[in-house]
């Protein structure tokens, strides 16, 4: 079978208008002879009667908020909505199609609730009703279930990760992100006016690119695609064009940058003691046991520092007191950086970061690099300057692009 993935997220199938857009990319792909599965998110965004965060907002007890199975069954039911609706759409315009729960679909997870990792996907359901003549299965998307059958949800951007779950199980020919946007940018467009498409961006650059806080795909979802071997389109639901390829280094041609990114309200801690491996361990430790999520390590003889998330920076510092320690913290921090996997060995990529930031009066309070990232810490106010800066300091508006051409001449440039 000719299989291909669909997956639409909450503000694609906001209102009837936006679910009709949606229904017509659907059924393209079944008149060009391909089965499609159909992944989805819960209808709309916070305020809007089934979005997850609304969902979640309908929970008043404290003793309910700290019962995550029962929170996962309460926001599995969005998705699913979401899917019934979408479902009932594709059949009215003629298409055969069926909706199924992602435990229907064969999507078995661990039993972390609210951050589940997907464990086995079992597509017999999906592949009988596909040669029993279906043409569209509509998966809720963001859910699975446990080995010991209790509803699961994925964490964020979970629907991203059923979708190329399920078209690495089923073998499909690639995935189609819809989106509100046209593809993966530069650096976010409400920060920098001339930010423009990345056109082709490899497996590891998005990833990289997501976890340093760009929202258009989640990495988790990029890696299961990656390993599979699995091309992924982001598209524009209302223009429907590729917006940006995501594919393995095969033809990619490597850029120094390929775009920066930022991620705020992270709080920086500093922890000082005696030099010992006691310090560590005892630091590491305790914030582990807390299930607190550390990032920017940077340890020294008689100094560690990191960061966490400024939701969880007073738990920190709590339970590092109570070990005797006096943290010190700064609050309010971002995060910006600069990915591209043509940095590798390249001398000066660092320097002209400091320099366009040094330019511009912004400290950096940390700093650290892979061979395909560069990070910098910097006070929250000074962000968008950040960005705007090293955006600028690239050339990122002017990107050339695999075709050869720039993005002003492709009539792209914002």
């Amino acid at each position: 079978m000719n299989i291909v993935v669909q997956k639409f997220g909450g503000t694609s199938v906001q209102t009837d208008e936006t679910r009709k857009v949606a229904a017509s990319h659907v059924k393209r792909a079944v008149f060009q002879g391909k089965k499609v599965v159909v992944v989805v998110s819960a209808m709309g965004r916070k305020g809007d009667p089934y979005a997850t965060d609304t969902l979640l907002g309908l929970i008043r007890s404290t003793a309910m908020k700290e019962m995550p199975r029962e929170r996962d069954m309460l926001l599995s039911c969005g998705e699913i909505i979401s899917a019934v609706v979408f479902t009932d759409l594709l059949c009215s315009v003629g298409l055969k199609a069926m909706a199924l729960t992602g435990f229907q679909a064969g999507i078995t997870t661990d039993d972390t609730f609210g951050e589940a990792r997907i464990v086995d996907v079992d597509t017999t359901k999906i592949m009988d009703l596909f040669s029993s003549d279906y043409e569209v299965i509509v998966v809720a998307g963001f859910q699975g279930k446990s080995r010991n059958d209790e509803i699961t949800t994925l964490g964020r951007g979970g629907s991203d990760t059923s979708a190329t779950a399920l078209a690495s199980s089923l073998h499909a020919e690639y995935v189609d992100i819809y989106t509100d946007v046209e593809g993966v940018m530069t650096a976010d467009p409400r920060i920098v006016s001339n930010a423009v498409t990345i056109r082709t961006v490899t497996y590891e650059e998005i990833c990289n690119f997501a976890y340093q806080g760009a929202k258009v795909i989640h990495p988790r979802a990029v890696e299961i695609a990656m390993q599979n071997k699995i091309p992924i389109y982001v598209r524009s639901l209302y223009k429907g064009e590729i917006g940006t390829t995501i594919t393995d280094q095969k033809g990619v041609k490597e850029r120094l940058i390929t775009g920066v990114a930022h991620l705020s309200h992270v709080t920086q801690i500093t922890v000082k003691g005696e030099a010992s491996v006691h310090l560590q361990k005892e630091v590491f430790d305790t914030i582990a046991k807390a299930d607190i999520s550390v990032d920017f390590i940077n340890i020294q003889p008689k100094l560690i520092r990191f960061t966490v998330s400024d939701e969880q920076k007073d738990r920190a510092i709590t339970l590092l007191r109570h070990k005797g320690y006096e943290p010190e913290a700064i609050s309010g921090c971002a995060k910006v950086s600069a990915v591209g996997a043509g940095m590798t060995g390249v001398p000066g990529v660092a320097a002209k970061i400091a320099t366009a930031l040094a330019n511009e009066g912004i400290e950096i309070l940390q700093s650290a690099d892979s061979h395909t990232t560069i990070w910098v810490l910097i006070k929250g106010e000074d962000m968008e300057k950040a960005v705007l800066r090293i955006h600028e300091a690239f050339d990122l508006a002017n990107a050339t692009f695999p075709d050869g051409r720039q993005a002003k001449e492709r009539g792209e440039s914002h």
